[in-house]
């Protein structure tokens, strides 16, 4: 049978515009890109600004991870000054950062990536009695009575027989790769629509603490939210007994909506087990638990695993150049020597496009075909996210990320090696939400122990002064991001930002190839895939999904004189 090549353009219920096009050889994918196609331009817009400001400007790469962007560039100027945080800052840091995890997680499996498992239209033949019984089965979940799964199931058919099925619409229901029966699809359609109203819950921890969500408030120094139990202006006794209120609320739904739903699905999928893609895993590490980013105090651990040899774990030097730096052969993007990557100290942000003017057929593999730069860790791809964390959480010996693991992988009656594939992607990812659920309520324990001690400074001023700063500086920030590590690496010249380079997880998932011709982990989880009708490409979405792209955070923008390059024209 003749080779074709299927396009996904845009590949849609993701953050961004992402292209991906995948070679089909009889109905197994034997070749794939992935193209970034929008671009954007922080790192220029930031240069000679106040250090101290770059949080809120690059806070707005994404409207998604607006915390994690924000955390990732006090901590590259904290850095660089030398700056200590008090304690009560690094908890309340870690809390939005595990509050991020948590609401980003379980919006990512119901709301983007849920329906690539669960058929909506098939819900419509389902028996709510046996609905019913299924959810009694694997949880105490108040609501799980015949008559909820029938209203759900009535609102469901209105949309369908309207003919409007607004968020349900353009998908490929009834498609041979859905597993599910109509009963289990019914108990995913009515947590669908329970996590969107739940998932407005547990955002609100960031707006006590920063003010608003999104883009909630920081400070180099700290945190900007003072504390004292008495006053009403400030953080209270109230506003800190809301955030428990909101800790709790998200257990329960954690531990008996989001759990069992994906361990009842995976049941279904366990032998679809491709898309693992590249063997190389990374994490930066994150949740210090101590104001120093000391690796060894991480509660999400730091390392590299190659090769799915879980025995080593190598270290990683964000500062060193041979260790992190991007290439740019197959990206549109200009470098004097091309083919040679820079370490983000150096970074440079210059557009070079040099691609098919829109409406096109295909990109040309060969040349530059993405906004995506190629980050490499000594000169390897790497997959970086939920999985990538586990599996070197996992390798470190971490006892509640094994027990996660081993404990779901045995309900399941799967080996290890079954978490390197699309499935074992989507479950690392509720894994880890209910691992940050538990370090959730121990936070706020730790919070408030260190509260009552009489501790209630939130903010160092000590170098708030420019006058006080080195002449040159140099910094990084890094942290997790619910898709994966993220870093920002600041140079500071006379008190002015001098260069400025993010690195986010998915430039490192979606990059394009580099100089050595190797893939990018989503180019590379699409390789050998299986494709049922390849017309209706359902099994490539589902893999691409599994990573949460977040194209918008990985791509660049104009060139430094702010040439225009690119319109896109519509026609009326």
């Amino acid at each position: 049978m003749a080779t074709k090549r299927i396009v996904i353009d845009p590949v849609t219920r993701i953050e961004g515009h992402l292209r991906v096009e995948a070679v089909v050889d009889g109905k197994k994918i034997t070749d794939a890109i992935s193209s970034g196609t929008i671009f954007r331009g922080i790192e220029i817009i930031v240069k000679n600004r106040d250090p101290r400001d770059v949080w809120a400007f690059v806070q707005r790469i994404c409207g998604v991870c607006t915390h994690t962007h924000a955390l990732a560039s006090i901590r590259s100027v904290e850095d660089a000054l030398k700056i200590k945080i008090p304690k009560n800052a690094n908890i309340i840091r870690n809390i939005m950062s595990a509050t991020q995890d948590v609401q980003d997680h379980a919006i990512h499996f119901y709301h983007l990536h849920g329906f690539d498992w669960i058929d909506v239209v098939s819900a419509l033949k389902a028996d709510p009695a046996q609905t019913s019984s299924i959810a009694q089965s694997i949880s105490a979940w108040p609501l799980s009575s015949t008559n909820y799964f029938k209203e759900i199931q009535t609102k469901v058919k209105n949309l369908v027989e309207s003919g409007q099925l607004g968020i349900f619409a353009n998908a490929y229901w009834g498609h041979p790769a859905y597993r599910l029966p109509p009963e289990v699809n019914l108990l995913g359609v009515a947590h669908y629509i329970e996590a969107l109203n739940w998932q407005k819950e547990i955002i609100k921890i960031h707006a006590v603490f920063g003010g608003k969500n999104p883009h909630p408030n920081y400070a180099v120094g700290g945190v900007p939210a003072s504390i004292n139990i008495q006053d009403n202006s400030v953080i209270n006794i109230d506003r800190l007994s809301f955030v428990k209120s909101k800790i709790d609320e998200a257990k329960v739904f954690v531990d008996q909506v989001l759990i069992p739903d994906i361990l009842a699905i995976a049941g279904f999928y366990k032998n679809d087990l491709w898309g693992g893609g590249l063997s190389n895993y990374m994490s930066y590490g994150d949740l210090p638990k101590n104001s120093i980013n000391e690796p060894e105090s991480f509660m999400v651990p730091r390392g590299i695993v190659l090769n799915r040899d879980l025995t080593k774990v190598y270290d990683i030097d964000l500062k060193d150049p041979k260790q992190i730096q991007e290439f740019v052969s197959h990206s549109w993007f200009r470098y004097d020597e091309p083919n040679t990557g820079l370490h983000p100290w150096d970074g440079k942000t210059e557009a070079h496009y040099d691609g098919p003017k829109p409406p096109y057929t295909n990109l040309d593999e060969s040349k530059g075909y993405s906004w995506s730069k190629s980050p490499r860790w000594q000169g390897k791809s790497m997959e970086v996210g939920p999985l990538a964390r586990f599996v070197v959480a996992y390798a470190k010996g971490d006892q509640e990320i094994k027990q996660l693991v081993d404990s779901s992988l045995k309900k399941l009656n799967l080996p290890l090696e079954a978490l390197f594939s699309t499935l074992g992607r989507t479950l690392a990812r509720a894994l880890e939400t209910q691992h940050r659920v538990n370090i959730l309520v121990k936070l706020y324990d730790e919070l408030i122990a260190n509260i009552k001690s009489g501790d209630t400074a939130t903010f160092n001023g000590e170098k708030w002064d420019p006058k006080t700063w080195p002449a040159e500086a140099q910094g990084v920030g890094f942290c997790e991001a619910p898709r994966g590590a993220l870093g920002h690496w600041i140079k500071i010249k006379n008190g002015k930002v001098d260069n400025y380079q993010a690195v986010v997880p998915t430039t490192w998932n979606a990059s394009p190839r580099d100089a050595g011709k190797q893939l990018g982990a989503y180019e590379a989880s699409m390789i050998d895939t299986p494709l049922a009708i390849p017309d209706q490409p359902l099994e490539i979405l589902r893999t691409i999904h599994s990573f949460d792209p977040c194209v918008a955070c990985a791509t660049h923008l104009l060139d430094p004189q702010g040439q225009e390059l690119l319109t896109v024209m519509t026609k009326k």
